[in-house]
């Protein structure tokens, strides 16, 4: 049985060499994230060979840009990788082009990173020192294990209080999945949600309300962006343009700026006197950690977090305080 083929698209050959990435990368639904880090290696790529168009060039001079990253940029390898993929996908897809085999190029030392991780007392000081408007946000994060942009991109509709479900749509690798809703902060989130449900009803009132939606959905529902459900749980405090280059401001209500995290826990921790790198992602490290020194199985961490591979979740295991079968130390047994 034939395995069956990917359809094609061919953006118009009209436009930019970005432009016509855009078209391509919009229709295989990849990330705004993507697209710009793409469009940063490919143009680098460019400049590299003293702004040669991508058609005139080969393998060759691919594997000498890469070579140049990892020797005089020195670039970590998954940055390397990144940017591999980025001109594999800009001759494959875009320029409809065979690249051919690269052959081999100079690869930076891959290192193990054990990532940081806080004990429980630790958690609990830099969540008493985040600033109020950010705690809800910043316990969910521990509570759930969810990314910062998963857990800020939630609607209405993804939290089920009668099941205690948090559902996360179009996740990292563009997977769905399940985690607990923490029981301990339903009374909170609740009262959370009476406040957002109280903004969006003052601007429906003041002719407002709108929320971006993902994909084709505003087009296919047409009121869809002013119902309750798919408004963001985590909304701005301001409202925001969603069509910078019309002439007349679309305004509507975007989520929580992710910066305004990072800055809120980098100060909280600071606060707290802990000298670890401390980050909103930190929140699932350390998530990972306490379930499996509860005695949590790796395959429950594994679904939890949306590790694609199991290999990802047993990093964790080097950072327990009781790592692998809880072996101790022959000091301490001495």
């Amino acid at each position: 049985m034939e395995k069956p083929t990917r359809e094609k698209f061919l953006p118009n050959p009209k436009l930019k060499l970005q432009e016509q990435l855009r078209e391509v990368m919009r229709f295989r639904h990849c990330s705004p994230r993507t697209e710009a880090a793409y469009w940063h290696w490919i143009k680098g790529f460019i400049l590299f060979h003293g702004k040669r168009h991508p058609r005139e060039m080969h393998a060759v001079e691919v594997r000498a840009y890469l070579s140049h990253l990892a020797v005089e940029k020195n670039v970590a390898a998954a940055t390397q990788n990144q940017a591999l993929n980025a001109i594999v996908f800009l001759y494959r897809e875009v320029l409809n082009l065979e690249l051919g085999a690269i052959g081999k190029i100079e690869r930076p030392m891959r290192s193990r990173k054990i990532p940081a991780v806080l004990t429980k007392e630790e958690v609990r000081g830099v969540l008493a020192m985040v600033a109020a408007e950010h705690q809800l946000i910043c316990r969910l994060l521990y509570g759930t294990g969810m990314r910062l942009l998963e857990c800020l991109r939630l609607r209405v509709k993804d939290v089920d209080f009668a099941r205690n479900e948090v559902t996360i749509h179009d996740g990292k690798g563009f997977k769905d999945r399940m985690t607990m809703l923490p029981e301990s902060l339903k009374p909170a989130l609740q009262l959370h949600l009476e406040r957002v449900r109280t903004i969006h009803q003052q601007d429906l009132a003041a002719g407002l309300g709108r929320v971006a939606l993902p994909y084709a959905l505003a087009r296919k529902y047409q009121n869809a962006n002013r119902e309750w459900g798919w408004q963001y749980f985590f909304p701005a405090a301001n409202l925001s343009n969603a069509d910078r280059k019309a002439a007349l401001p679309s305004l509507q209500r975007h989520h929580v700026h992710e910066v305004n995290l990072q800055r809120a826990v980098k100060a909280a921790a600071l606060a707290a006197g802990i000298s670890k790198t401390v980050t909103p992602h930190t929140f699932r490290h350390s998530f990972a950690t306490h379930l499996l020194e509860n005695g949590y199985d790796i395959r429950t961490v594994q679904d939890l977090l949306g590790h694609k591979d199991v290999a990802t979740t047993q990093i964790y295991t080097h950072v327990m305080q009781k790592p692998g079968l809880g072996v101790r130390s022959p000091l301490d047994a001495a």
